[in-house]
């Protein structure tokens, strides 16, 4: 059977940050993931996590300026310092929160650097972080994103990802597969997750058109629920979609798809 992490940074919106964690577990999750923790001191998401039984299972390196629209820095040659910065800051939340892996978001390409160079800093950058992340006893995670939604992200697609992680070489280092983000890029969903599953660290999920619940759009999640515990992923399955109303309204997909 599927296990489902709540994305706390999509789910349960409606309340603080904070009293999520409550709403999740309530909602019969176990788990939790979610962007990034670095509004609020680790001890005080520590105690939520504690206090409701919930486990961490990912939460992203920091992404530059997020409100401001940035996505990420890893592929940016003139911000190196400030992403390693960002690799120890990250650690140092994961060790205190019990979180076992980081996902690193690329970046738009920023406008006028060549692919080349681009690429350079990206695998250097990664390569940097999943040593550190290999002391601390971490794994590495890099999320493929689709360009409708992010215009210019640098990272779009699959063979792309395990093409960087190849060259970057290191043994912790995995794809963050986002099933909606996939579905729009490429398709080929079951395929593609049987054939790098070695190479497939964390799903995410959401239904496309729209970015909303499972059964919402045209994804068939009963067979790639089943298709998952064929092929044995055992990893945890992260809910980053948007509720297309208030978010314990939609959560009957779960008995209903993946049964």
């Amino acid at each position: 059977m599927p296990r489902f992490a709540a994305n706390l940074t999509m789910l349960f919106t409606e309340h603080p940050f904070l009293d999520r964690f409550e709403r999740a577990a309530k909602a019969g999750f176990e788990a939790v993931e979610f962007l990034f923790p670095y509004g609020h001191a680790a001890a005080e998401i520590r105690q939520r996590l504690d206090a409701h039984g919930l486990q961490l299972v990912l939460h992203n390196l920091p992404a530059g300026d997020w409100d401001a629209g940035e996505r990420g820095i890893a592929c940016h040659p003139e911000r190196v310092g400030e992403f390693r910065d960002g690799v120890a800051r990250a650690i140092s939340y994961a060790l205190e929160l019990g979180c076992g892996q980081l996902n690193c978001l690329a970046g738009k390409a920023p406008p006028g650097v060549a692919d080349t160079l681009l690429r350079q800093t990206f695998v250097a950058n990664l390569s940097h972080a999943a040593a550190a992340l290999k002391k601390a006893g971490l794994r590495l995670l890099i999320e493929p994103i689709n360009s409708f939604d992010i215009p210019g992200f640098y990272l779009t697609g699959t063979a792309q990802a395990i093409s960087v992680l190849d060259e970057v070489g290191a043994d912790n280092a995995y794809v963050q597969y986002d099933i909606y983000h996939a579905q729009r890029m490429e398709g080929e969903l079951a395929a593609t997750m049987q054939k790098h599953q070695a190479r497939i660290g964390h799903i995410q999920l959401a239904d496309n058109p729209g970015r909303n619940e499972p059964g919402s759009g045209e994804i068939n999640y009963p067979f790639l629920f089943r298709h998952l515990d064929r092929i044995g992923y055992a990893g945890w399955i992260g809910c980053e979609y948007k509720p297309a109303a208030a978010t314990e309204d939609g959560l009957g997909w779960r008995q209903r798809l993946a049964a």
